[in-house]
């Protein structure tokens, strides 16, 4: 694809979209333009691709996740397509920015956090290696809400990211399917003496897919992403005439994760599960009933990833269409069940495995009902005898009238792995140690990754050339590549052209958030930066303890020497965690009180930027100086946030948790600072209940001094959120040990900051963390998912391309999924 050609098809849709010239059009206009040429160019290789699987009899994956955070797709797939270079040099012919073109673009905000963000990983990995693995979720009308500061409060607004439409999706219409909700459920004796539901009442609402293609990186390889949106079938529309009667069909897709505080949110978010669950499945059923094989056999052709205990109702669902529609005995459909799913845990908090009221889920789902008790008195039939009653009793799918997710993806599932070794080896001996009793073979570990091309190739192109000119370019197919820089660690030129890039992306960001604040930073600061969901075991808190500390420190001593810091936020607390809407209301206020306070001269900047996403992560991981990453150790299952920031040359301060082990393993203690408990010590604390807040709050003055800034008027407008900060430190004996981690966290802020004013150990740090990254690409675990769990192999596309007509001849008519 010449720039010419581009230029060409570019004009060509201008003219056909918008009916003007080209050099008329806006930039979104030019955005829409552009992305028409770019769906143009793929479709072909998108319908290639599913022959070609059809051709080859291919065994796919399929990935269930209620959460997808794919970020902005034109540059990715502009990149992917070998097409970047060309439309940047059209784009700077018209005098217009192709940044500025891709801006206009709305992220798909299909998640919250690292889970959204790791699927999305997930799928570019998987078409950029060619496998066969498409995502299944849902296509939420407004996604996650749009986070707004008002008076230093999160305020949540709908962000309405299909207002001007999905460029890149495709509707289904013929691939719909019905969901059914509510009513009773009861068996009945056929003639062929096997049992039968009838159902009444209830009501049927219609799944209906949009599909967007994942691009493989320059492979022509394209997997596919289907979200569900929930719509009336075509026979009920009569019953849906007004507003009121719509609305809780409309409320089925229109948020991320609905308050489940009250009842309505919570029946909200059960119907979420099945509705996406019940789609998907049904949906890889018919494909793989057109491939005219035995049921038996769908292990063979078929792999279900259940992504966290959103999606658990995969095991009951496939168990209902395989008993209900299929006429199989349970026992063959439980084989195959089992053999088909496999299940990733991404937490250790006992909390956070979902657990629903079995009273809800007979009034919402009444079959999935009755097929997870039959689950679970069978589990506990077969197990009898041969492991000890007290531990089948913990280890029930149904425990105390609640129905435990997780242990129906365990117990339906033939692979368990946690995210991050430390998280797994924790899954075996503490959070579901007797599930590894029971079923040791089952549990594996597949330590989270990242899609470097986005974050490396894509957010820090200053940076990306840099390595191109030192070590070549293999590193963009290979990440382990990476590790050529190496030979690099005592060039003083490479070194200072990383250091160069560096800046030239602090300098950037300096910019944008002068324009998105009014707030001026200094690019010669240490970026400081903590990016990632505002929960209380994240311990932004004690971030914010140390920068109240510094501050501290700059009044008593204002002509001390001191290197400025910039502290970045970026962080949405769910509506309904008060708690963590607390700390953001304080936060913001210390920023107000540090940046307004002019005797300390600038020293100190604290930032928090609304509306944390993938776009704004782009813009803040290639300027990171310092990667906080200080969850209490053993509470953060993996982290990816981490490994982007490692990528892009920040040095990580942190505890010994999750990937963090990882990290420092890779790269050396030299090159990381460690501070605080480990897990071993966290658990001896829970174990022996000997943890005292105030012993450490009473023998320490600085903590007092910290920790009363709180509630002694030192921070203006914090009156209710300082108390409950303040009381949750000490009357409620600080649960993840902030006083405890205090001042190591300190000393370890204190390493960094000497490390950094050795400008020639920082760039060696730094490129150090650079040179080890490639280890934790996405590309990597995927491999490792494909080969050891899903049992896939590669298929490329270009490798055998046959013509549509021997395709047509060759290949049954069968249609896909």
């Amino acid at each position: 694809m010449t720039k010419e050609r581009l230029r060409d098809l570019l004009e060509t849709n201008v003219h056909e979209l918008f009916a003007i010239e080209i050099d008329e059009a806006s930039p979104q206009e030019l955005f829409q333009a552009l992305a028409n040429v770019v769906k143009q160019m793929y479709s072909e290789d998108w319908r290639q691709t599913r022959k070609n699987l059809l051709l080859e009899d291919q065994k796919q994956a399929y990935y269930f996740s209620i959460e997808f955070l794919p970020g902005k797709m034109l540059k990715s797939n502009l990149l992917n397509m070998q097409l970047l270079e060309q439309a940047e040099a059209v784009f700077e012919e018209l005098g217009v920015s192709l940044d500025d073109v891709a801006e206009t673009e709305k992220d798909m905000a299909l998640g919250n956090g690292g889970l959204g963000r790791l699927a999305s990983c997930f799928m570019d990995s998987l078409a950029s290696l060619g496998l066969p693995g498409n995502g299944n979720g849902i296509r939420y009308r407004y996604g996650l809400f749009k986070q707004k500061f008002i008076d230093g409060h999160q305020v949540e607004l709908p962000d309405d990211w299909l207002r001007s439409g999905n460029v890149w999706e495709v509707r289904k219409e013929s691939k719909a399917v019905p969901i059914r909700f509510g009513g009773h459920v009861y068996l009945v004796t056929g003639e062929d003496g096997k049992l039968a539901p009838v159902y009444e009442g209830g009501f049927t609402w219609r799944a209906v897919p949009y599909d967007t293609a994942m691009v493989g990186y320059q492979n022509h390889h394209l997997n596919t992403l289907r979200l569900w949106s929930v719509e009336v079938p075509a026979e009920d529309e009569a019953h849906y005439a007004t507003l009121e009667s719509r609305q809780a069909l409309e409320n089925l897709t229109a948020v991320l994760y609905p308050d489940d505080s009250n009842e309505t949110g919570k029946r909200t978010r059960l119907m979420q599960e099945y509705f996406f669950v019940s789609a998907g499945i049904q949906s890889i059923v018919r494909y793989y009933k057109k491939l005219n094989l035995p049921l038996a056999m769908m292990s063979e052709r078929v792999a279900i990833h259940i992504n966290d205990t959103h999606p658990a109702l995969c095991v009951p669902e496939l168990m209902r269409i395989l008993v209900d529609e299929e006429g199989l005995a349970w026992e063959q459909a439980w084989s195959i069940t089992v053999k088909v799913m496999s299940y990733t845990n991404h937490t250790i908090m006992a909390e956070a495995l979902e657990k629903w009221p079995v009273r809800m889920i007979e009034e919402v789902l009444p079959r999935m009902d009755q097929i997870i008790k039959e689950i679970d008195r069978r589990f506990v039939e077969t197990m009898q005898g041969v492991h000890p009653q007290a531990l089948l009793e913990r280890t029930r799918i149904i425990i105390d009238d609640q129905v435990h997710m997780a242990h129906l993806a365990i117990i339906g599932s033939h692979s368990v792995n946690g995210v991050a070794k430390l998280h797994s080896d924790l899954l075996k001996s503490v959070v579901l140690h007797d599930f590894y009793l029971i079923y040791p073979a089952r549990f594996n570990n597949k330590t989270n990754g990242i899609a470097q091309r986005r974050w490396l190739q894509l957010a820090n192109q200053p940076l990306a050339k840099v390595l191109d000119q030192s070590i070549g370019t293999s590193w963009r197919n290979d990440p382990l590549d990476l590790q050529l820089l190496k030979n690099y660690y005592e060039d003083e030129t490479v070194l200072q052209q990383i250091a160069d890039a560096k800046m030239s992306n602090k300098r950037a960001l300096a910019q944008y958030i002068q324009k998105a604040t009014g707030i001026t930073v200094d690019p010669t600061a240490i970026f400081d930066v903590q990016i990632k969901r505002l929960h209380a075991y994240k311990r932004q808190l004690l971030n914010l303890m140390h920068i109240l500390k510094l501050y501290f420190e700059v009044k008593d001593e204002p002509t001390a020497a001191f290197h400025p810091r910039v502290f970045l936020f970026g962080a949405k607390a769910a509506p309904s965690y008060h708690y963590a809407k607390s700390i953001i209301k304080v936060i913001n206020e210390v920023a107000n009180l540090i940046n307004q306070d002019e005797t300390i001269n600038d020293k100190i900047k604290v930032v928090f930027l609304e509306n944390y996403n993938v776009s704004l992560a782009e813009k803040i991981i290639p300027a990171a100086d310092v990667s906080e990453q200080i969850s209490l150790a053993s509470k953060e299952a993996s982290g990816t946030s981490n490994m982007k920031l490692m990528l892009n040359g920040a040095v990580t301060i942190a505890t010994l948790d999750g990937a963090n082990i990882e990290i420092r393993d890779a790269i050396g203690d030299e090159n990381i600072a460690i501070f605080g408990l480990t897990e071993e010590e966290v658990y001896q604390y829970y174990a022996q209940r000997n943890y005292s807040a105030y012993a450490y709050y009473e023998s320490d003055p600085l903590l007092q001094r910290v920790v009363n800034a709180f509630i002694d008027g030192t921070i203006p407008n914090i009156q209710v959120e300082g108390r409950e900060i303040f009381d949750s430190l000490l009357k409620y004996n600080d649960e993840y040990f902030l006083l405890r981690d205090f001042h190591a966290y300190c000393d370890a802020q204190h390493r960094v900051d000497i490390a950094y004013q050795d400008t020639h150990r920082w760039q060696k740090i730094s490129l150090m963390n650079i040179a080890n990254a490639g280890k934790f690409s996405a590309d990597e675990t995927v491999r490792n998912y494909a080969a050891d769990i899903w049992q896939i192999d590669p298929l490329f596309a270009h490798i055998k391309e046959p013509n549509a007509a021997s395709l047509t001849e060759s290949v049954p008519p069968r249609g896909d999924n």
